[in-house]
């Protein structure tokens, strides 16, 4: 890219009405990425209407600043309410509500605006640098090598969720089960639908995740047997006390500490954000599962480590931001978002490509500057949003309890705008909650229902190009690698187990660790 190009596609983006675009988007997706229930995709989709106004440039800019401050602000309900605003905040928000309960709220939130602020950035950068390079290697990727990524994602998750990978696993196993109701993807023939018409479409992941999070939580805290201590409990239900804590105190000494996680993090945002339909929800994932295998005090995650929160966030936006290589360099949208995006560059009379790089190599480069300035304004408007947010902790319990259910009706009910959504929501909110009070994982159920889908349809591809046979998983070079370092991690974790259960001293007595 020649500095003549990165310099007029800079006085583009500086214009004044690109820069209000990018304000605004970045407001509007604070507001909505607060609200449980509403995500980044249907943020986006709502400003559809919105840009049949607008030039091409802050068309894209609006959609790039609202998906990014939407997606972040989505940490804030996890981390107060423990309702994960986006499938990858899912990963973590246990972590962060965990932060929450101990009088860390301001501390989680800082770490997620200012990790995803940075990841959001270098992912932009690898964008602007390596994005036509990446795009093509994520072309050379087929069912195969995203089969394994897909297992992958799967096993981090339930190798993680709590001290016990089998009880983790049995809810992974919950959730892709669930995942297959709906209709057949080869055939298209009703599957546990039990006759029902709403099933049909599949059951989806919002209003399971917001009854598995949101309800079950007011369901334990109407239970007289629960006594974990969370906001708004405690002596007067007064919540811990975060006057005395600022937004993005002592980062820095986390960046110093922690600069593997950053890097590590960010590394596989950007390159599994790269791979059309991945996105930045497996990365968080994955990134939180290597972190907490490669940490050196992995007994601390699940109760409020900040290691694994650094980790994710940092691939989450990075993975937003990489999501557009395919879809900028050759038309092939690397989410839902990106998809939308897709539509309004068609509509605009700008189609994207390899032609677009090479015929008007500004427009693509000023899409690019616009991820820079908007996750540069996670800073400010996320500084403003967690002196905003920490008030939530001083509500109390009897005023915030009806609020987060009148949020979890909301939130169900407009996915499909029937009441079927919030039906789906209580009975997960119950099965969510007889799950935890018997040491069972949630958050591999809603991985399991997201993955699920990309795990069959991958599967069934890639056994009918190998003709049914098992070895075809293994015939090329990255598929083989994939497929061996998925293998060597159950191979591995089982001896852990086994050598674990045969230590000198532990077969008198039997293993209490997965208790919560």
């Amino acid at each position: 890219m020649s500095p003549a190009t990165l310099l007029e596609s800079l006085g583009m983006v500086l214009q004044v009405q690109v820069l209000l675009a990018i304000l605004g988007g970045a407001v509007y997706g604070l507001f909505i990425g607060a609200l449980p229930g509403l995500t980044a995709t249907m943020a986006t989709a709502l400003l559809v209407p919105l840009t049949f106004y607008m030039a091409p440039l802050p068309a894209i800019a609006l959609i790039v600043s609202s998906t990014a401050m939407a997606i972040t602000a989505g940490d804030i309900p996890g981390a107060l309410l423990r309702i994960p605003g986006t499938p990858a905040s899912a990963a973590y928000t246990e972590e962060s509500y965990a932060m929450t309960r101990r009088g860390d709220a301001v501390r989680a939130l800082s770490i997620g605006f200012f990790f995803s602020a940075l990841g959001g950035l270098i992912g932009a950068g690898a964008l602007l640098v390596t994005g036509p390079l990446l795009a093509r290697v994520s072309l050379n990727f087929s069912s195969f090598e995203f089969f394994w990524l897909a297992v992958l994602g799967l096993l981090a998750c339930a190798l993680v969720s709590g001290s016990n990978p089998v009880k983790g696993g049995v809810s992974l196993v919950l959730g892709v089960l669930v995942s297959t109701v709906g209709l057949d993807i080869t055939t298209g023939q009703p599957r546990f639908t039990f006759g029902s018409l709403e099933l049909m479409g599949g059951v989806s992941f919002i209003p399971v995740m917001i009854g598995m999070f949101a309800f079950s939580e007011i369901l334990r805290g109407l239970s007289a047997k629960d006594d974990t201590p969370r906001p708004g409990d405690g002596d007067g239900d007064r919540p811990a006390d975060t006057r005395s804590q600022r937004p993005f105190q002592g980062i820095w000494g986390l960046f110093r500490r922690y600069p593997l996680s950053v890097l590590r993090g960010t590394s596989l945002g950007a390159s599994l954000g790269a791979l059309p339909g991945v996105g930045g929800d497996l990365a968080a994932w994955i990134a939180y599962g290597v972190s907490a295998r490669f940490s050196k005090t992995p007994e601390r995650f699940g109760k409020g480590h900040e290691e694994g929160l650094i980790e994710a966030t940092s691939a989450n936006n990075a993975g937003l931001s990489s999501a557009w290589i395919p879809a900028l360099v050759f038309g092939i949208p690397g989410d839902a978002v990106t998809a939308i995006a897709v539509g309004v560059l068609y509509m605009k009379g700008v189609a994207p490509g390899p032609r677009l790089f090479a015929e008007n190599p500004t427009m693509p480069t000023a899409i690019i500057l616009c991820f820079f300035v908007a996750n540069l304004l996670l800073f400010p408007l996320g500084y403003v949003a967690i002196r905003a947010a920490r008030l939530v902790l001083a509500v109390p319990r009897n005023v915030i309890v009806p609020m987060i259910l009148i949020c979890c009706f909301l939130g169900s009910f407009a996915i499909n705008n029937t009441l079927f959504g919030v039906a789906i929501m209580l009975v997960a909110g119950l099965a969510g909650y007889l799950m935890e009070r018997n040491g069972f994982p949630i958050a591999p159920v809603i991985l399991g229902l997201v993955l699920g889908p990309v795990l069959e349809s991958n599967f069934i591809m890639s056994m009918q190009i190998a003709r049914g046979d098992l070895a075809g998983f293994f015939d090329r070079p990255v598929s083989a690698v994939l497929g061996v370092f998925v293998i060597a991690v159950i191979a591995l974790t089982i001896l852990s187990r086994i050598r674990k259960a045969l230590r000198p001293g532990r077969a008198d007595r039997p293993d209490t660790s997965y208790i919560q």
